[in-house]
């Protein structure tokens, strides 16, 4: 993997990143949005831009961007020629926090529904398309981001070219909590050592000690960390997530429902996930996979030694190589 990794660290494509704040739906917030691309690229395509969106608790900025051994995936998808974009939700990385964040927790109501989401995510898409003149594009969401992605490709069909559901949630078999344990303000603070416990679980003894190669645990969470401003003053330090996804997961999927019609979805779909993925578990995907009726061709990929976050592992090539070949594939005849 080292190699491989080295060698496309060293590909002589100049890069060029550029970052924005896009008007959110909410007023007063303002999503932040980063993009990269060949520096000497002039000709875009629907086929070769994507807007990738991220889950439940970490911001975008410091996952699909972040350089491990030399490359992030963006660099990764960059050097072949794609035109790709992130974006921090409201509430989370350097995007707006809404005010309810800056208050006690249970003086609030949970921050960023998916409902929210959704309609934040349409909006950064419009100004892509917008500023490339195109209609339609690549859409990627990770985790509770599959759940905003599908539920954009449902609601918008003409605007996604082809559709990637990396650690998709579907309906759980958990049942959502009951009495105080079901009480939710704002946002939720989490600590590095919450974050390592959640990475690990489900993850064999024996096969541990390799999962994720050395520094870049610590590299992923520093970086994490040090974009919410409160995050250092916290006795252990620990950085705000909004709770809006963690309403909706317990009032709809672990309540039997779901927040969007795969059957809507008119796109070509690919599901990827990890093996040893506790957080949206192989079962949920196997349970949507038959539901994405409309799709003209879909593909599920199950990476073997992997987890929810197998994109920071030392089987991530796996990972990228899977979502490069389903979006550069022709479509079948």
């Amino acid at each position: 993997m080292t190699g491989t990794t080295s060698a496309y660290a060293a590909a002589p494509v100049k890069l060029v990143t550029e970052e924005a704040m896009v008007a959110s739906p909410q007023p007063g917030i303002k999503i932040y949005v980063r993009n990269k691309r060949p520096a000497n690229q002039t000709h875009f395509d629907a086929a070769h831009t994507l807007v990738f969106v991220h889950g439940a608790t970490y911001p975008a900025s410091t996952a699909f961007d972040l350089e491990l051994n030399g490359m992030s995936w963006m660099d990764y998808m960059a050097r072949r020629g794609f035109d790709v974009y992130l974006l921090d939700l409201p509430g989370y990385g350097r995007s707006t926090r809404p005010a309810s964040m800056d208050q006690p927790a249970d003086a609030g109501q949970p921050v960023e529904t998916t409902a929210q989401a959704v309609q934040d995510y349409a909006a950064v898409v419009d100004w892509v398309l917008a500023r490339q003149h195109l209609t339609r594009l690549d859409v990627m969401g990770w985790s509770w981001g599959t759940t905003i992605a599908g539920g954009f490709a449902a609601a918008q069909p003409e605007k996604v070219n082809r559709l990637v559901l990396y650690a998709p949630v579907w309906l759980s078999h958990d049942a959502p909590p009951t009495g105080d344990a079901a009480k939710l303000g704002a946002y939720r603070m989490v600590t590095a050592e919450m974050a390592k416990e959640r990475w690990y679980k489900g993850v064999p003894e024996d096969k541990r000690a390799d999962l994720i190669p050395p520094g870049w645990f610590d590299q992923w969470q520093q970086a994490t960390w040090a974009t919410d401003p409160q995050a250092a003053s916290a006795n252990p330090p620990a950085m705000r997530a909004p709770n809006g996804v963690t309403q909706d997961i317990r009032g709809y999927y672990m309540s039997g429902k779901a927040t969007y019609d795969p059957g809507k979805i008119t796109a070509p779909t690919l599901m990827v996930q990890a093996q040893w993925d506790q957080d949206t578990p192989p079962y949920m995907s196997q349970a949507l996979f038959p539901l994405l009726t409309g799709a003209p061709w879909k593909q599920y990929d199950l990476i073997g030694e992997g987890t929810h976050t197998v994109l920071m592992e030392k089987n991530r090539l796996q990972l990228f190589n899977a979502v490069q070949n389903f979006l550069e594939q022709p479509a079948p005849r």
